[in-house]
């Protein structure tokens, strides 16, 4: 999957970023679509990925490398500020704060929710 990276455009806007990412949509229609400019809830994140056509794994898993991650999938990490989403698909990060990167950003604990296509 081509993902183009996209910052978040406030601090409260991570959860809108990763699902602009994925949906290959912009910040504004998928702030428009939730009705929310602020923090995301799961059951937000969840519904908008099943809304347009993904399949996303209904529990969440803890990992602690990369080397662990399913090739798509959507990140919710402790950072030291907050908690906050991110994005990971083939082998690389696509953090809305942090930029495109190699490994983690700094996160205490940190969970996964696998993304794959609907099947038909």
């Amino acid at each position: 999957m081509k993902i183009t990276y996209i910052h978040e455009p406030t601090d409260l806007q991570c959860g809108q970023a990763v699902l602009a990412m994925l949906l290959n949509k912009s910040v504004s229609e998928i702030v428009s679509y939730l009705g929310n400019d602020r923090e995301t809830t799961l059951k937000e994140m969840k519904k908008t990925i099943t809304d347009f056509g993904l399949f996303i794994s209904p529990h969440r898993i803890e990992v602690s490398t990369r080397n662990e991650l399913p090739p798509l999938c959507m990140l919710s990490l402790e950072t030291p500020r907050c908690w906050h989403w991110s994005l990971y698909s083939d082998g690389t990060f696509y953090d809305p704060e942090h930029g495109v990167m190699d490994d983690f950003p700094e996160a205490n604990r940190k969970y996964y929710w696998e993304i794959t296509y609907n099947e038909g």
